[in-house]
């Protein structure tokens, strides 16, 4: 059970991270809030077509900053079911995401609380806050069943 209710912005990004996963995908999703209107929201791509930066949250910042005909993100939040890796944390801050909300902690990869620790750098140019274990339970187990029908 999740320690946070899950809001309609971490549902979005369990969707799209079940989305992903019917793709093929490794499970992860991505939505951008702006107070409570959903802006975009992506699952990982990295496969289909091929590309590296295909993560969850690149793609959902890109598809927020199109439909708001803007670079800078800052009134709005951005839920992702994985802790960030390094790659989308540099993303987020130059986006200047308010909040960021993510479920499940990634020891291996992460770059938040784990790793780089990417907001933590004194070059970092703007740190959102930060709330980790929402929607942490069910997007945990999500990658976990994803990984053990790959072994």
């Amino acid at each position: 059970m999740s320690k946070w209710p899950i809001p309609h912005g971490m549902q979005a990004a369990l969707d799209a991270a079940r989305a992903a996963e019917a793709a093929g995908e490794v499970p992860i999703g991505a939505a951008v809030m702006q107070g409570d209107a959903l802006i975009a929201s992506a699952g990982n791509a990295t496969r289909t077509p091929p590309d590296p930066t295909g993560h969850a949250e690149i793609r959902a910042l890109r598809s927020a900053a199109e439909k708001l005909g803007q670079d800078r993100l800052a009134d709005c939040d951005l839920y992702v079911t994985l802790e960030p890796c390094a790659m989308c944390a540099g993303a987020i801050s130059h986006a200047r995401i308010a909040r960021l909300y993510y479920g499940a902690s990634d020891p291996k990869g992460g770059a938040v609380e784990h790793g780089a620790r990417i907001f933590e750098h004194p070059q970092c140019l703007h740190k959102p806050e930060v709330y980790s274990g929402m929607g942490e339970s069910e997007a945990a187990e999500m990658l976990r069943a994803f990984f053990r029908g790959r072994r």
